[in-house]
């Protein structure tokens, strides 16, 4: 995607804003970050999402749009979103949130995606925050069902932790091997109990396979 985010917000104060998490302003005081713009952009993606799927899907009945528009705007729904538009390279973070993996987190994707709407919204009215969405969501918009069973393992285990109440945390345990064939090894854990390893060629393969590992361990989902 390689449209830049000022298409959409052309306010470059509230685009600035739109991407400034709180753990930046700690280290940086007395300037706006975005969770008032996540407010607005919440009620923003409901509207754009709602309308989408009432258009795209004339047969749906009122349970069945429902639960599209729930799989879409649920957090790793947003999060998949962000990445499309690779929002988490433009985000301002602090050094300590940085340094966790906080451009991939989902919790912080999705809410960035919102600010970065309700950013849009301001900027460039309705029409603008939907083009946003649209190139965001793509082809999550036409079959809700499919894109979340088909969902990588990361945003499956965010979804699957989220009804406990968790979020999963990505450890670097160890990177070995030369510069052109190195191995990474990912810890993720969740609570005081949920525990997995994964490696891989990158560390985003590597907390794939983490994720994979243990979402194993959970029994089959309910419908």
């Amino acid at each position: 995607m390689s449209r830049s985010l000022s298409t959409w917000v052309t306010d470059p104060v509230l685009l600035r804003e739109a991407l400034t998490h709180s753990s930046y302003v700690a280290e940086h005081p007395r300037q706006p970050f975005n969770e008032r713009l996540e407010f607005l952009g919440d009620a923003v993606v409901g509207l754009v999402v709602a309308e989408a799927l009432y258009t795209r899907h004339p047969d749906w009945d009122e349970g069945r749009l429902t639960r599209a528009r729930a799989r879409v705007v649920s957090q790793p729904g947003l999060a998949q979103a962000a990445r499309r538009i690779r929002l988490g390279d433009s985000l301002r973070l602090g050094r300590g949130e940085q340094a966790t993996g906080g451009r991939d987190k989902p919790s912080l994707l999705a809410d960035a995606l919102e600010a970065v709407a309700g950013a849009a919204f301001l900027s460039g009215g309705l029409p603008a925050a939907t083009d946003l969405l649209i190139t965001a969501l793509g082809e999550m918009l036409d079959s809700p069902e499919t894109e979340a069973a088909e969902r990588d393992p990361k945003s499956a285990l965010v979804e699957r932790l989220a009804a406990r109440g968790e979020e999963p945390v990505y450890t670097l345990v160890q990177a070995s091997g030369p510069d052109h064939d190195k191995c990474f090894t990912v810890q993720v854990t969740a609570g005081p109990l949920l525990r997995a390893e994964g490696r891989g060629r990158s560390k985003k393969a590597a907390e794939q396979a983490a994720a994979a590992s243990l979402l194993a361990t959970f029994g089959p989902e309910s419908s």
